[in-house]
C-alpha cells in the first residue's frame, strides 16, 4: 500500500529567496494588528472585566435595541449586548452587582429572564456567569504574566540550546504569532476570555515545537556541511522538515475544523484562535524565524579539518542536495 505523502521527498523550494517580502509582510501585518487593538480594542469577556453575563436564545433573531430596552427596564444596570455566533442567541452583559451574594445574583438573572420571556414569547435562558471586579483584575494580571513568562522562557531555552540568534528569531516569530491572534480578535470582536488565553498558550506551544524542530535541523546541517552557505543550509533544513510540518498542521486543522463546526458557539472563539495560530505559526516558522537567522549574522561552524586536507565527498554531497546558485 502506497503511503500518503503531502510533500514529495525531493522537495527543494528556495524559501530564503522570499525572505525580504516575508519580513515586509510580517511587519505590515504586525502594525495593522497593533492599530486594530488600539482603535477597536478587545471585546473582553466577563472573566477580565467583571460583572454578570446572561445568554438568552430567542425563537427569531431579535432587535438588539428592543432587547436592550427590556433589560434596562428591569433596573439592573446598563446592558451590553452581542450576538453569540447565532443571530438568535444574545449575550447580555451587566455591571457587577456590588455586595451582591449568589442569591441576589440569581434574583437579577430571574428578573431579566422573566422580562425577556414576557417581551419575546418563546425566549429561553441558556446560562449565566459572574465574576467580581477583584477576581477579574487578578485574572488579567495572571494571564499576561503567563504569556510573558512563556515567551521569555522559550527564548532563553533557544539561546542556551542553540545560539543567541536562534533565541532572538524565535521570540520575534512568536511575538508575531501573538500579535496576529490579538489583532484577529480586535477585528472580529469575538469575546476575549480565559479560553482565549488558553488558546494563546497552546499556540505558543505549537509554534515553539515547530520552530525548535527546524532550528535543530539547521544546527545539525551547520555541523554537517561547514562549507555550505547559510542560505543553502536553511533552505535544506526547511525542506527536510517540511513534510513533518505540513502533515502536523493538516491533521491539527482537520480536528479543529470539526470542533469549529460541531463544538457550538461557546468554543468558537477558542477554535478560531487555534486555527489562525496554526496557520500563522507555520508561516512564521518557515519564512520568519528561519530566514531571520541570516539577517542576524548566523554562520556555519568553521571547518575543523587539518590544514591541507579536503573532503570532496562531503562537498559534492552538499552540492548535490542543494545546488548552489550560479
Amino acid at each position: 500500500m502506497k503511503l500518503l505523502k503531502l510533500v514529495p521527498d525531493d522537495t527543494n523550494i528556495d524559501f530564503v529567496r522570499l525572505r525580504k517580502w516575508a519580513f515586509g509582510l510580517t511587519l505590515a501585518l504586525s502594525l495593522i494588528a497593533v492599530a486594530l487593538v488600539g482603535i477597536r480594542g478587545l471585546n473582553m469577556g466577563v472573566d477580565f472585566v467583571g460583572g454578570l453575563m446572561i445568554e438568552e436564545r430567542f425563537p427569531e433573531p431579535p432587535s438588539l435595541d428592543r432587547v436592550r430596552q427590556v433589560v434596562d427596564a428591569q433596573g439592573v444596570g446598563e446592558a451590553q449586548l452581542q450576538q453569540a455566533g447565532d443571530p438568535r442567541t444574545i449575550t447580555i452583559r451587566l455591571p457587577a452587582q456590588e455586595g451582591a451574594d449568589e442569591g441576589a445574583t440569581n434574583a437579577v438573572v430571574r428578573k431579566v429572564e422573566a422580562g425577556l420571556a414576557q417581551a419575546f414569547p418563546g425566549a429561553t435562558f441558556n446560562r449565566y456567569s459572574t465574576v467580581s471586579g477583584k477576581v477579574s483584575n487578578e485574572l488579567i494580571r495572571n494571564g499576561l504574566l503567563a504569556v510573558v513568562l512563556a515567551v521569555l522562557g522559550i527564548g532563553l531555552f533557544a539561546i542556551f540550546r542553540f545560539e543567541w540568534q536562534f533565541g532572538v528569531s524565535t521570540i520575534v516569530a512568536i511575538v508575531h504569532d501573538l500579535l496576529m491572534t490579538v489583532g484577529f480578535f480586535a477585528l472580529t470582536r469575538f469575546e476575549f476570555d480565559l479560553n482565549i488565553v488558553a488558546a494563546v498558550l497552546t499556540i505558543i506551544g505549537y509554534s515553539i515545537n515547530d520552530k525548535i524542530v527546524i532550528d535543530d535541523r539547521i544546527r545539525e546541517n551547520m555541523r554537517r556541511y561547514r562549507k555550505m552557505e547559510m542560505r543553502e543550509i536553511i533552505n535544506l533544513s526547511v525542506n527536510e522538515t517540511l513534510p513533518r510540518t505540513v502533515m502536523t498542521s493538516v491533521t491539527i486543522l482537520l480536528a479543529l475544523a470539526a470542533l469549529l463546526l460541531l463544538g457550538g458557539h461557546v468554543l468558537r472563539g477558542f477554535t478560531a484562535a487555534m486555527i489562525l495560530g496554526i496557520i500563522v505559526g507555520t508561516y512564521s516558522s518557515i519564512y520568519v524565524s528561519s530566514s531571520l537567522l541570516i539577517s542576524l549574522g548566523l554562520r556555519a561552524e568553521p571547518n575543523k579539518e587539518k590544514p591541507g586536507t579536503n573532503d570532496p565527498t562531503r562537498r559534492q554531497d552538499a552540492e548535490r542536495i542543494v545546488p548552489r546558485e550560479r
